[in-house]
């Protein structure tokens, strides 16, 4: 069956009221796990935090939410995020060959920044489960997906949200329903691009120690874990294998596909990703002001300053000629295990900085980056459309990428 068809027979399963499913057609079946996070309480909101590992503890003060500027937003954008429910607690689908048992090799699948629905993704699941006989983890990343509030896929409050932006600042670009929530919340509190990284980084560590433990039944506890990540999902699984939490990633393949470059050197200014005043916020508090606001915030000190992996590493991914040393020997290291696939027309990620940033300044690093181009229109959200117009050449570019990507990941 050909992209198009696959990707609608997958949007109407309903897996929702089933905790298993056969894939019409298909040798592969979706299984939904129940997930806690252990880690929310690292989240913005609480006030007091302890770092149980370092035994610090540090005092921070609650944003306030309901301050002059940001009057005009509704309820359910100004909640703390430590209280926001869905974020604790929220269903994994898992892709694996029906008949396989125990899968000896674990794929994650990490999506890009502000998405909401994993409709694009199923595709991508079930066609690695053909061609790599892993089994593959749809992760959500901290309040995307299934992990946020539904007023924030609500479009009518967040078309009023968007016109609260626009009246507060006229000269915003790209604000709209789509971006509303998460610019309003990341230009709020900057700090919650970390926070929220760096909890969706603990839940990937606690899920593997769920299945060191035997706890998850299509799985055998020696399974390795390998990644396939597209945008700023990249972003957070070259963190977690150049950090290699628990040695869990000794041996671990990451394959990306439009994203590898530092934060500084993405244009994430979309409609559908962030609109022009979060992005400003964004790249200045973390590229511009770093350093003095670390002075300030003291928990955030802790986590960038030596005293945590994760932490060094998501600081040395921030902007491109810092720290640029200490990323690039990383990547030196690791270069047999990383192949990033880019777009040639690709604005949110541009190619000639996926190339910068793995392989350095002077090429020197020998990571394997290929750039292509689709012979059709696409975009950086959007790079298989699914109108019948093109349904047969995106077929075979779907293809050619995720054979590619199976050839790297079962080496």
């Amino acid at each position: 069956m050909t992209y198009r068809t696959l990707y609608y027979n997958l949007k109407n399963i309903d897996i929702d009221n089933s905790p298993r499913v056969q894939i019409p057609e298909t040798g592969a079946e979706i299984v939904k796990l129940a997930f806690h996070s252990k880690s929310w309480e690292l989240l913005p909101g609480a006030g007091d935090y302890t770092c149980e590992e370092h035994r610090a503890s540090f005092y921070e003060t609650a944003a306030d939410l309901s301050r002059n500027d940001f009057i005009e937003y509704p309820a359910g954008i100004k909640h703390h995020d430590i209280d926001i429910i869905e974020n604790r607690d929220f269903d994994i689908m898992i892709f694996k060959q029906a008949s396989q048992k125990k899968s000896k090799r674990i794929l994650f699948l990490f999506h890009g920044l502000n998405e909401k629905q994993w409709d694009k993704y199923l595709p991508w699941a079930e066609k690695l489960v053909e061609l790599t006989g892993s089994t593959v983890v749809l992760f959500p990343i901290a309040f995307h997906m299934n992990r946020v509030p539904p007023e924030w896929a609500d479009r009518r409050l967040m078309h009023c949200v968007s016109a609260a932006r626009r009246q507060h600042s006229p000269s915003i670009v790209n604000s709209a329903f789509a971006n509303a929530a998460i610019s309003a919340r990341l230009q709020l509190i900057p700090q919650r691009f970390f926070w929220s990284g760096l909890q969706t980084f603990y839940d990937v560590v606690q899920f593997i120690g769920e299945v060191r433990a035997g706890k998850h039944e299509f799985a055998d506890p020696q399974a390795g874990f390998d990644f396939f990540a597209f945008s700023i999902g990249s972003f957070l699984s070259e963190i977690l294998v150049m950090s290699n939490p628990q040695n869990y990633f000794h041996d671990s393949r990451l394959f990306i596909f439009c994203g590898g470059p530092t934060l500084d050197r993405m244009s994430p200014n979309s409609k559908f990703i962030l609109d022009s005043d979060a992005t400003i916020a964004i790249y200045s508090f973390y590229t511009e002001r770093l350093e003095s606001e670390l002075r300030l915030d003291k928990r955030m000190a802790h986590y960038f300053n030596g005293n945590h992996r994760a932490g060094n590493y998501f600081k040395s991914m921030l902007s491109y000629q810092k720290e640029k040393e200490f990323r690039e020997n990383r990547f030196q290291e690791l270069h047999e295990r990383i192949f990033a696939l880019t777009l040639r027309k690709d604005t949110v990620v541009p190619p000639n900085e996926v190339l910068n940033t793995l392989q350095g300044d002077f090429r020197k690093i020998p990571v394997h980056v290929a750039l292509t181009d689709f012979p059709y229109p696409y975009q950086h959200i959007n790079p298989f459309p699914i109108t019948r117009e093109f349904e047969n050449i995106v077929d075979k570019q779907f293809n050619t990428v995720f054979e590619t990507a199976a050839q790297f990941l079962i080496q």
